[in-house]
C-alpha cells in the first residue's frame, strides 16, 4: 500500500554494489596515505643536518 516493492534481485545488487564501492574507497584511501607519508618522509628529511643524514644513513645500512 503505498509502500516501494524491492525484488530480491534488486536488494542483491544494492549490497553488492555497496560492498564495492567501500573497498574500491578503501583502496584508494591507502594509496593516499601511503603517498602522504612518503611526502612527509621526504620532509622531515631534508630538514635533517649532514651529521643527522649520515648517522641514518649508518643505521639503514646496518
Amino acid at each position: 500500500m503505498g509502500g516501494l516493492d524491492i525484488s530480491t534481485i534488486g536488494f542483491v545488487i544494492a549490497i553488492v554494489t555497496g560492498i564495492g564501492s567501500f573497498l574500491v574507497g578503501r583502496h584508494f584511501r591507502g594509496k593516499r596515505a601511503e603517498k602522504k607519508r612518503a611526502k612527509e618522509r621526504v620532509a622531515a628529511q631534508a630538514l635533517e643536518t649532514r651529521q643527522q643524514r649520515r648517522a641514518r644513513e649508518r643505521r639503514e645500512r646496518g
